[in-house]
């Protein structure tokens, strides 16, 4: 294993044209623009393979799909227009109807329970070891006696 050199490209025509009807109207640019914006398959092609393989973005770089900087931006952008939620949703879709999804259990992994093993059974703080006493503050004690 080591670094991801390279874009292998696992990405079919029939998984982009689903995505891309899903992608917002691209910005108009300011005049006198020399960097030409990004294609939107190559911006989707990077952010697949940073998610496909938990790559940093800056890594990128090396595999010259597109910049690091470009793909984060198009992400940002695209997540905040709420592409990625409707690519998930129509995947939900597409597996409901090719296979059917069963609706009638859904389940939520969650709890709001004390830890079964806390309680008194825990002993003391172990902050609190060697205190003794109040725990109210004290009064500080001079070092030097200012009556002469």
């Amino acid at each position: 294993m080591g670094l991801v050199d390279r874009d292998y490209g696992w990405r079919p025509d029939w998984l982009w044209q689903g995505i891309e009807v899903s992608l917002p109207p691209r910005p108009s640019r300011p005049r006198g623009c020399h960097n030409p914006r990004v294609p939107d398959r190559s911006a989707m092609n990077a952010i697949l393979l940073v998610l496909r393989t938990g790559m940093q973005w800056n890594a990128l770089d090396v595999t010259g799909v597109c910049s690091s900087s470009s793909a984060h931006r198009r992400f940002q952008e695209w997540r905040e227009a709420g592409v990625f939620q409707e690519i998930w949703r129509q995947g939900l879709l597409e597996l409901d109807e090719t296979v059917g999804i069963d609706w009638s259990f859904l389940a939520v992994n969650g709890a709001m329970t004390k830890a079964p093993l806390g309680g008194h059974k825990t002993g003391p703080n172990p902050t609190d070891r060697g205190k003794k006493g109040s725990s109210a503050p004290s009064s500080p004690t001079p070092l030097v006696s200012l009556s002469g």
